[in-house]
Parts: C-alpha cells; structure tokens; sequence
C-alpha cells in the first residue's frame, strides 16, 4: 500500500516513560457543560464497559531497551505481541494492568514475517483475563474502536476512534528489531497510536479484540511527525492463527501467507532504474520451480500487477493466497516470458 506523503513507523517505545505506570487515558469527544442527551450517555457507558472487559487483558513488556504492549492469550500465561516488541531478547518482564509489579516472562516464538511473537510467564498468577478475538470477517469500516496499551510508557492507556479501511497491505519500516514485514488484511483506525502501543489491544464495542495496534504513519513534509488518525493493526485472524502455531510448536508451519518459492532480489536495469525482482535462489519443489522458472530470471509482472522491486513483489504477493493460480511475467536472456504459478505457502 502507498501512502501519499506519508511514511509508516512502528509504535514500539525506546525505553520506559518517566511517567507513572498507572496512568490511564481516554479520549473521547469533547463535551460542553450542557447535559449529554441520552445517547451520549449510553455511548460512555458502552466505552466503560469495554474498557473494564478488556483492559485487564492488555500488559505493558519490557525486553531490554525496548517498551512495548501484549495481550494475554490464554490462562496458562501466553501473551502475543509484535515480534518487534521483543526484538532478539529471550527473557522480559510483564507488568499486568492490575498491578505494578513486573513479572517475569520468556520467549514461546517468533514469526516476524507477520510481526507477531509468544511469550510466556514463568510464574502465571491466579485470574489471568485472556483477550476474546473477534471474526475479522466482521470487522466494518465506520466501527467504534478502542486502542489499550502503554503508549510512551503510559501503562493501560486507552484512546479511540473508528476503523478507517480494512485490507490494508502495509510494509513496515526496516529496523534493528523488523526485517520490514509485508502484512496483508491490516485494519487502519483513526484511534491514536503511539510509541509503546506495539502490541495492544484494538478493540470493539463487543469487547472484542479486532486486531494488534502495530503501526503509525508519519507525514514525510513534518520531518517524521505523526500523521494524526493513521494507524494500522494485524487483523485477529491472523494474530490467533500465527499465536496458537507458535504455543503449539514454537514455530509457524501454515501462514496463511502466499509464495512463489524464490529468494529473489530488486534488479536494476542498464539506466539503474528498478525494472524487477530477480530471482537468485529457488525452493527444492516450490511454485516457482514447477512452473519452469529458472535463477537468473527477473520478475516483471504478478497477474495484472508490475513488479518493479523485491518490494513490490512481496506485496503483491500479500493480496493472494496459497493455492491460486497466477499468471508471472519475467525476462529470461532479454526475452520476456509468461507461465502459470499455482502459489504455494510461505
């Protein structure tokens, strides 16, 4: 997805904020000093009652240097998070949003190709409240949305807003902590999200959890500034399929995730301009390779979409699903070529 002048960044905090970890925010409509009419009334009633159903499901995560949110998963002590938000760390600490003592937390798995990560605690207290994930295929644009987490060390901080689209495929930033994962079906809301929201909860007015607050915009002519009501979420199904794989087997064997089976890089042509994807290496077996694609060959085109850079590849690749059946345009000795690629899984 492209965004016009703006830029994506993600919302994990560099350290713990000076201010007190239980503080709480929520942002609502203004009001004025006259008496809400009844359907005010009923809107913060339903506000409160999701933030009572949900919040004490959402933790604040330290991983070294690093401050981020989760979601407890399950009663046994799983928590899923942005496998940015724990970066290469194996040990953590989980402070719970009833209480202010940090608890100690290890490493389940890892998938960051979808930016989604386990950990568990080591010692899971009595009353864990696990997080109640909604259909994504019931998620509409114009729903109320609350975003928990602890933004900029703001431990159970709730804002809100509506979901703005659905189906996003976003690309995040590269980082020391991100190899700059392509996540499809991502739900953008208008609620705010900050640094340290990473993680949290976005939610419903069913109590429901729609999706993992996982990204901000920031608006390219600010210098980096945040580009208000531009946020991003991985959708629930995904978070719940990517989660339950990686508790069961600490890995990830079915994404969900389209593939052609290449390891591919941007090619350049002879004016250094990005003209494809190049292929460098093929999986024994894979799409590609059953459909006579040979290494050395350069992707130009996926079904109807041009394919200028690896980047664009794996984006386009995001929209499809393992199974489907694409035409792929490439360039082999100046020739160009097309085949039909039944895609595999990643």
């Amino acid at each position: 997805m492209a965004l016009a002048g703006a830029l994506l960044a993600g919302c994990t905090g560099s350290s713990p904020s000076s201010a007190p970890s239980t503080a709480a925010a929520a942002s609502a409509p203004g009001t004025s000093s006259a008496a809400p009419p009844a359907s005010g009334n009923q809107l913060e009633a339903d506000f409160r009652r999701v933030i009572s159903d949900v919040l004490p499901s959402v933790v604040q995560i330290t991983a070294g240097d690093n401050l981020g949110s989760g979601i407890v998963f399950d009663d046994k002590g799983d928590i899923v998070t942005n496998a940015h938000v724990i970066g290469g760390a194996n040990d953590f600490t989980v402070t719970l949003a009833n209480s202010t003592k940090g608890l100690d937390a290890t490493l389940v798995g890892t998938y960051p190709e979808s930016d989604l990560a386990v950990i568990r605690l080591t010692n899971p207290p009595s009353g864990l409240r696990p997080a109640v994930f909604a259909d994504s295929g019931k998620v509409e644009v114009g729903q109320i949305t609350l975003a928990m987490g602890s933004p900029l060390g703001l431990a159970s901080s709730v804002t809100q807003g509506i979901v703005s689209a659905t189906g996003r495929t976003v690309t995040e930033p590269q980082s020391a902590n991100s190899p700059g994962a392509t996540i499809s079906n991502m739900v953008q809301t208008s609620a705010p999200i900050n640094p340290g929201n990473s993680g949290g909860a976005l939610a419903n007015l069913s109590s429901q959890v729609i999706g993992i607050n996982t990204l901000a915009a920031v608006a390219q002519e600010s210098s980096g500034a945040a580009a208000p009501g531009i946020g991003f979420a991985i959708p629930a199904a995904t978070v719940t399929n990517i989660a339950t794989q990686l508790i069961k087997d600490g890995k990830v064997t079915n994404s969900g995730r389209a593939a052609l089976g290449i390891t591919a890089r941007t090619y350049f042509d002879s004016e250094f301009r990005p003209a494809g994807a190049a292929v460098v290496s093929l999986t024994s077996g894979g799409a590609a390779e059953q459909a006579g694609i040979q290494v050395g060959d350069v992707i130009t085109q996926l079904g109807d979409t041009q394919i200028t850079t690896l980047a664009s590849l794996t984006t386009a690749l995001a929209a499809l699903q393992p199974g489907d059946k694409v035409t792929v345009t490439y360039q082999r000795d100046g020739q160009n070529r097309t085949t039909e690629v039944t895609l595999g899984s990643l």
